[in-house]
């Protein structure tokens, strides 16, 4: 049914093929075939809240909700965020935003007060629909904290709250015919939706994906699985990013598959638990979350005969945690992806008759109706397959831009709307992707993209603290951990890794506060003045050897 072509000379260029073109419908529209198609069949079930809805039910939630937003004055364009955990209300306002046309700006349940108020402001969200509290996090404290210097945000719905029930409410007396009218203005092009991705230079910055973006992502990798209405997909990976939302719930909608929320935050019992009994013929997970579930004591007690498939990324897999995935979790067509929140998200995958070695010293090959290439960082020539470079997108799945940031979608897009990704990688004579090292600083904790830049400039913060550098160093349980070089000002009282941490507490999300501390009088420098990370980076290595080897 398809096929991946490379160019004829031995370029390291490929396109994807394939005989099903691609999607020319909104999410709305899509939605709505699906419920045609398949509407009796399951669509979500919420092991936490008991919820369990066929199609039809789903899309009448959906439109209630849609309905909501359209008589609380949120119309196309609009900016509304959510920030919660995953819970079916998560999932309801992702395709009630996209029935309307608002664009939904997706939060991470990590962060903090500082930079929940970066985001509401950047992305002027007219209304923020948040959980209360989840575990450590009391959202609608942190809400109020920040809510008097965020003047565009109007509107604060809160779930398992009044204003969540009266937004419900409001929606079931709505006309259908009002939504109806909404969704008939809508283009596959318009922007649908804002993921907030670590810069190098900063704050975050809002990658712009449309319809037509995130859309076809779901289908096309849902197509590589081999999905179709019977499968049955777990999904303990965060809704706020598109490894949750695009490759998990539109992978679903798209196919009239059943999306299973296992748990609101991972746990590794609970989703082994809801494999077992929904029959999940599919999980998701970066590679920690399946070391976890491996490590389970009672992991072959669980009737995990259903698995099929299911998607792994984030970062690099273990060969010997594959061939676990495999052979312990019966996930014999297990693949494993590869993008960036910028190519919505997925440019590469393996395949389902992959083998082991495929999926674990590669990416896989591009993806239907994509193309690639690897060049030269300098002069911007594809190179010769085998020769390494920097590895470049193009196609249906690169974002619209970054929101509010021309310059910077500039630097990553370039005039023929290649989308540079920043990774050094290297293409085989078959089209099989490597990623060899990132030309950026770039830091994979847990498949949790960081910036150090972002740290250093929050550390500046600190009365204390002269300069700052943060760097990544190999980790036997994360892939990754942060380490963290601090300059003293003149003066200045000693500042250890405990001390540091309960400065960065509750105001940087816990996955980018730094588990080492290197106190220095200097910094390693090239001759014209730079700082050299390679160095630091080399140098800790060795320093907390002894640590991470601790944490085998």
């Amino acid at each position: 049914m398809s096929a991946t072509t490379g160019s004829a000379a031995a370029t390291s260029y490929a396109h994807g093929s394939w005989q099903t073109p691609l999607l020319s419908d909104t999410i709305g529209v899509n939605l709505d075939r699906t419920v045609t198609a398949h509407g009796e069949r399951v669509a979500l079930i919420d092991r936490v809240t008991g919820v369990r809805w066929t199609y039809r039910q789903f899309v009448a939630e959906v439109d209630m909700v849609a309905l909501g937003l359209l008589a609380s004055g949120i119309v196309k364009g609009d900016r509304v965020g959510i920030w919660a955990p995953n819970r079916a209300e998560w999932v309801l306002t992702q395709y009630a935003t996209a029935r309307i046309g608002a664009v939904l700006v997706t939060i991470n349940p990590a962060y903090r007060a500082h930079e929940l108020e970066y985001v509401l402001n950047q992305a002027e969200i007219r209304m923020l629909i948040a959980a209360t509290q989840f575990k450590t996090s009391q959202y609608a404290v942190m809400i109020e904290q920040v809510r008097t210097r965020c003047p565009g945000l109007e509107q604060v719905i809160l779930l398992d709250d009044p204003s969540w029930i009266a937004l419900l409410e409001t929606g079931r007396a709505g006309d259908p015919a009002a939504l109806a009218t909404a969704q008939a203005m809508l283009s596959p092009d318009d922007p649908i939706n804002i993921q907030y991705t670590s810069g190098t230079t900063g704050f975050p910055k809002g990658a712009t994906l449309s319809h037509h973006n995130i859309l076809n992502n779901g289908y096309f990798v849902g197509e590589l699985c081999g999905y179709t209405e019977a499968d049955i997909i777990c999904l303990p990976v965060p809704f706020y990013h598109c490894f949750g939302m695009v490759m998990g719930n539109l992978a679903a909608t798209t196919h009239g598959a059943a999306m299973v929320i296992p748990s609101a935050s991972f746990d590794a019992r609970g989703t082994l638990e809801t494999v077992a009994t929904e029959r999940c013929t599919s999980l998701y997970g970066v590679p920690t979350m399946f070391i976890a579930e491996l490590a389970e004591p009672e992991l072959d007690t669980y009737d995990l005969s259903s698995l099929r498939t299911g998607i792994m990324a984030g970062s690099p897999c273990p060969v010997e945690v594959m061939k676990q995935v495999i052979d312990r979790m019966g996930m014999r067509e297990v693949c494993i992806c590869y993008g960036m929140t910028e190519t919505a998200p997925v440019s590469t995958q393996t395949r389902r008759d992959d083998s082991i070695h495929h999926r674990t010293a590669t990416v896989g090959r591009v993806g239907p109706h994509l193309e690639i290439k690897i060049v030269d960082p300098t002069t911007g020539r594809t190179v010769p397959r085998g020769e390494p470079g920097e590895l470049c997108t193009r196609g249906y799945s690169v974002m619209l831009g970054y929101w509010n940031e021309p310059g910077k979608t500039a630097e990553a897009i370039d005039s023929a709307r290649w989308m540079h990704t920043g990774d050094l990688a290297t293409m085989d004579h078959d089209g099989y992707i490597a990623i060899t090292g990132r030309i950026k600083d770039m830091v994979i904790r847990g498949g949790e993209n960081i910036y150090p830049r972002e740290i250093e400039e929050f550390l500046h913060t600190h009365p204390d603290i002269l300069d700052a550098q943060v760097v990544g160093i190999p980790d036997p349980k994360y892939g990754e951990e942060l380490v963290a070089w601090i300059q003293l000002r003149d003066g200045a009282t000693l500042l250890d890794a405990t001390a540091l941490r309960d400065f960065c507490h509750g105001r940087l999300a816990h996955y980018k506060i730094p588990r080492h501390v290197h106190l220095v009088d200097e910094f390693p420098m090239t001759v014209t003045g730079k700082i050299r990370k390679i160095d630091i980076r080399e140098t800790s290595t060795k320093l907390f050897a002894d640590e991470q080897a601790d944490r085998t």
